[in-house]
């Protein structure tokens, strides 16, 4: 499920400013929220993935990871606020240093 209709929702309502705002703030991905999401799309366990860094700007949070195998990447999850009720869209990732192909609604 794509969580476009509640952000363009509030967009109309609010301006983006204003969204991107209340989005920032109500971010509720934990850690582990993060590392079992990324690490399904690179196809790792949870448990072999560490974050190095994150962040959240408005709708998205950006994260760094290495696997156990040393490998790094970049990904961006966009939802987990309270406009998008809790719910995400699928992480995009990245090898470390390569364009993340596919953005996700609401960057």
């Amino acid at each position: 499920m794509r969580v476009v209709p509640l952000a363009l929702a509030c967009a109309l309502t609010l301006g983006l400013a204003g969204c991107n705002s209340i989005a920032g703030k109500t971010n509720t991905l934990s850690d582990e929220q993060i590392k079992s999401q990324t690490s399904g799309a690179l196809g790792y366990a949870p448990s072999d993935v560490s974050i190095v860094s994150r962040r959240t700007e408005g709708t998205n949070t950006y994260v760094a990871l290495k696997t156990n195998d040393n490998k790094e990447f970049n990904c961006i999850i966009n939802g987990g606020n309270l406009l998008t009720l809790g719910m995400t869209n699928p992480p995009s990732c990245a090898r470390k240093g390569e364009a993340i192909r596919s953005a996700p609604f609401g960057g």
